[in-house]
């Protein structure tokens, strides 16, 4: 089960008390970014282009644990740069998982085997492994050979000590349908995966790689292409059936992005985990002081072609909810793959772009620097 009940059972109870308290802005995930560095350089990766004195920097366990608790989501994600590079981090998931938090690790597997014994399989604790494609998909798209054998290692391994295993998929313009197709069959059929997240990519402004961002409008036909399959329902996703709806262009949703907010080195970034244009110290302060109306689709212009999970996921979870009978349509019969479009966000009015990336950098540079120099 791609989400396991006792996660949805407690998930579901949060949003039902969130919505006795009348509250419209809450968290469902929270993006714990603890560091930057990773061992690989992803052509479509927007996430490891800086300074070696940033890529240093790492979130203590201590101040891991503090976003957690302030933020208060029941479900922790922590991607990267490369997590399992944090030496820490085998602590901050215990801490998180004491705090029954539903810790999903993402890794690029390169070092899963060689840590895996510092984990315990737990119904909190899911290893969410970057898995792009077939072994030439995968391995062209992490710009590395050899990576998608070390997955697959790493992923048999870990099922057969009893963890939960998931893959998280990110979907470029120069993906085949039938091989996405073939390989979403693969991973259940024989990784036996326990949940599969699939996201478009999204065009970060500083990936080496900027032609192979898919568009909004290709996207759902792409995806409703997909959908058709045969075996689509044994693929296990770990998401809401609105959200792949959403994929297939049945749902007009805007996105969310207090759903997911992010705690990184920088600090609580605003306004997602996607964009950086603006980082505060607390999530109060995050919550409060951002303004949201700025961004989405239809707002702002580096958010035009988005329909990642990040932003929407938390849209289509709060619309089974607020449509429950449409959710349970869309559960029992799956994204609807043919006739017209959910009417598109008009985009005439998206604000242009602004590029604010270089003065966070140097903001920090100038802190590490200030700190060594009353060291030394």
């Amino acid at each position: 089960m791609g989400i396991p009940l006792i996660q949805q059972a407690r998930v579901g109870a949060y949003i039902i008390k969130q919505k006795i308290l009348g509250r419209e802005k809450y968290p469902l995930v929270l993006m714990l970014e603890p560091l930057f560095r990773c061992n690989l350089a992803c052509a479509g990766c927007g996430k490891i282009d800086y300074p070696k004195e940033i890529l240093d920097q790492r979130l203590s366990v201590e101040q891991c644990v503090e976003a957690v608790e302030e933020c208060g989501a029941p479900i922790v994600s922590i991607p990267g740069g490369e997590p399992l590079i944090h030496k820490e981090m085998p602590i901050i998931v215990d801490e998180l998982i004491k705090r029954k938090k539903f810790v999903y690790l993402c890794t690029n597997a390169l070092l899963m085997e060689k840590k895996m014994t510092d984990y315990k399989p737990s119904s909190y604790f899911t290893w969410s492994v970057h898995l792009d494609g077939m072994r030439e998909e995968h391995d062209k798209s992490v710009c590395q050979d050899g990576v998608f054998d070390r997955c697959v290692s790493a992923i048999t391994k870990a099922k057969s000590l009893g963890f939960r295993c998931n893959i998280n998929c990110t979907i470029f313009d120069n993906v085949k349908e039938q091989s996405l197709t073939e390989f979403l069959d693969y991973a259940t059929n024989n990784l036996k995966v326990d949940g599969i997240t699939i996201s478009p990519g999204f065009a970060y402004e500083r990936a080496p790689d900027q032609e192979h961002f898919i568009k909004r409008s290709n996207t759902k036909k792409f995806f409703r292409n997909v959908f058709k399959s045969k075996s689509f329902k044994k693929w296990d996703f770990s998401h809401s059936g609105l959200y792949l709806d959403f994929l297939a262009g049945n749902q007009s949703y805007k996105c969310t992005p207090w759903g997911n907010p992010t705690r990184n080195i920088f600090g609580w970034q605003k306004p997602c985990y996607l964009i950086g244009e603006g980082y505060v110290n607390t999530f109060k302060e995050l919550m409060e002081t951002t303004d949201w109306d700025k961004y989405g689709t239809g707002n702002y212009d580096k958010c035009s072609d988005c329909m990642a999970h990040c932003g929407y996921e938390a849209s289509a979870v709060t619309d089974v909810f607020s449509s429950p009978i449409k959710a349970i349509n869309v559960a029992l019969k799956g994204p609807k793959t043919d006739g017209p479009m959910a009417t598109e966000i008009d985009l005439s009015n998206s604000r242009g772009p602004e590029f604010v990336f270089d003065s966070h950098v140097q903001k920090m540079l100038n802190e590490i620097h200030k700190e060594k120099e009353s060291i030394g």
